[in-house]
C-alpha cells in the first residue's frame, strides 16, 4: 500500500529531477575521466567523489517516490560533455552544471508548493541546502583555478584539492 499520497505534478518533476541527478553524475565522471587523463589526479579524484554524490541524490529521489508508491523511471541520458581544452573550461562546466542542477531543485519545490504537498516540500527543502553547497565549492573551485597563474599553483592546487574543498563539502 502506498504512503502519502503523490499528485502529478509533483510525481513528474521529482522524476525529471532524479534523472537530472543520473545525468549530472555521467557529466562528472566525464570530468574524472579527463582529469585522470591530463594527470590532475586531485581533480579526479575530487569529481569522481562528485559522482557518488549526484548518484545518491538521485536515489534520495527514488526513494521518496517508491515509499509514496511510484515507481521511479530511469530515462535515456544524454551523453555528457567529454572534451575539453584546459581544466578551467571542466571548472567552468562542472559550475554551470550545479547552477542548472539548482534550477531544477527549485522548480520542484514550486511544483511542491503549488500542490502543498509537504512531504515534498520537507525533502526539496535538503536539496535546496545542498545546492548552496554546491554552488559555493564551485565558485571556489573556479576561482582557485583562475587564481592559479603558473604550473607549479596548479600542480600544488591539484595535490591539496581534497583538503581545500574536502573538508568544507561536507
Amino acid at each position: 500500500m502506498p504512503g502519502i499520497a503523490i499528485k502529478p505534478m509533483v510525481a513528474t518533476e521529482i522524476q525529471r529531477q532524479l534523472n537530472h541527478e543520473l545525468g549530472a553524475a555521467q557529466g562528472y565522471l566525464a570530468m574524472a575521466l579527463w582529469c585522470d587523463h591530463e594527470h590532475y589526479s586531485g581533480f579526479a579524484a575530487f569529481f569522481h567523489k562528485q559522482v557518488e554524490e549526484e548518484r545518491a541524490h538521485a536515489a534520495k529521489f527514488m526513494a521518496h517516490l517508491l515509499d509514496r508508491g511510484v515507481r521511479p523511471e530511469i530515462r535515456v541520458l544524454a551523453a555528457p560533455k567529454s572534451e575539453y581544452a584546459t581544466l578551467f573550461d571542466v571548472v567552468k562546466q562542472a559550475q554551470a552544471m550545479e547552477r542548472v542542477n539548482t534550477e531544477g531543485v527549485n522548480a520542484t519545490y514550486e511544483a511542491a508548493l503549488a500542490s502543498k504537498d509537504y512531504p515534498a516540500q520537507v525533502l526539496l527543502q535538503w536539496f535546496i541546502q545542498e545546492q548552496v553547497e554546491e554552488e559555493a565549492w564551485a565558485d571556489e573551485l573556479l576561482d582557485r583555478v583562475q587564481s592559479a597563474t603558473c604550473a607549479g599553483s596548479m600542480m600544488d592546487l591539484d595535490r591539496h584539492l581534497d583538503k581545500i574543498l574536502g573538508a568544507d563539502k561536507k
